[in-house]
């Protein structure tokens, strides 16, 4: 076992689910929620921070400032209280109450936006309040994930070379879109090394990332009401979007087996499983990733009540998820 001394230096980047005995899938899940953040969100965080520090952005005496749905804020939240930043971490009321006790925990500050701007949502009105601190204090660092390309070289350097290591001869991989960092980074580097392995990028219904309608999304993770800066579909070969209520079943069916995940890999795991039925799947080696694990949605994906009121009975169900609605991307075209 390692011995560390800093929480940002564990990262258990090795460890896959197959889920072919839960799913009667030939599925394996990438799990990226073993670390002392508690989600993928670390390597972004890890990056960004650090190229902010040497390029000399950010020092002592800094605010480091950040809009987020809530994994990268408790990332930040950790490594800043281990190198000594102050941080704030503007969100909305959809991120978990767990998340934002653990930011603050950390020593981080919430801002809690309670109303989306009027056009662009909830993203917009969290940016915008950024911006506004840092336009009245100078001592504000945003490190901006949605734009900074450290936010996607963090998994073109780690996360896919690992997949790529661990399953060489893989042909397709599942990622979810939120900020895109993720599925940029990996895409990149499979186009690059391993040109014909298909990458889907899976989204929520009504996010706007690839051009779908804007509707209600409840969920914080995947899905954005602004198109992501960092986005190139021309990476990209399909898209996947999966409603809210697939979701929630999909994390039901899994807990039903004993594995507790995040509302993200739910959505990401109704994609593959559908996408793969859909194909067959016959000796097709298929890789999703799993951004975090279940704990911090005890009180909305995993609590009925919650469930009720904002999808139905049926979201708890035992019913197949039926197949999310396939959309090529396509090389080269901008996704809508």
């Amino acid at each position: 076992m390692p011995v560390i001394s800093a929480p940002q230096e564990f990262n258990e980047d090795d460890l896959y689910v197959d889920l072919e005995p839960v799913l009667d899938q030939r599925l394996f899940l990438k799990c990226e929620g073993f670390n002392f953040a508690g989600s993928i969100k670390l390597k972004a965080a890890a990056a960004m921070i650090g190229a902010a520090e040497r390029s000399g952005r950010l020092r002592a005496g800094s605010v480091l400032v950040e809009s987020s749905s809530g994994n990268l804020g408790v990332a930040l939240a950790m490594i800043a209280a281990n190198r000594g930043h102050r941080f704030v971490c503007v969100t909305d009321t959809r991120c978990n109450l767990a998340t934002r006790q653990m930011i603050a925990a950390l020593g981080g500050r919430v801002h809690l936006i309670t109303e989306p701007a009027p056009t662009g949502g909830w993203l917009r009105a969290r940016i915008d309040h950024v911006r506004a601190l840092c336009a009245a204090d100078d001592r504000y660092v945003w490190l901006n994930q949605y734009t900074n390309p450290d936010n996607g070289l963090a998994h073109y350097r780690t996360t896919a070379p690992a997949i790529a290591a661990r399953f060489p001869a893989l042909d397709v991989l599942f990622v979810g879109a939120g900020t895109t960092g993720t599925l940029m980074g990996c895409a990149r580097y499979f186009r690059r090394h391993h040109p014909r392995m298909r990458v889907v990028a899976v989204d929520t219904a009504g996010s706007v990332t690839f051009g779908d309608t804007p509707g209600r999304r409840m969920i914080p993770g995947l899905g954005t009401s602004v198109r992501p800066p960092l986005l190139d579909t021309s990476c990209v070969d399909e898209v996947v979007h999966v409603p809210e209520t697939d979701t929630v079943r999909t994390c039901h069916r899994l807990a039903r087996r004993g594995f507790l995940f995040g509302g993200s890999t739910g959505t990401v795991v109704s994609a593959a499983t559908g996408w793969l039925a859909e194909r067959g799947h016959d000796g097709l080696t298929a890789v999703a990733i799993a951004p975090d694990l279940g704990e911090r949605y005890l009180d909305t994906v995993y609590h009925a009540p919650w469930v009720r009121d904002l999808y139905g009975d049926d979201a708890l169900t035992d019913a197949e998820v039926p197949a999310p609605r396939p959309v090529r991307a396509g090389h080269g075209t901008d996704g809508t």
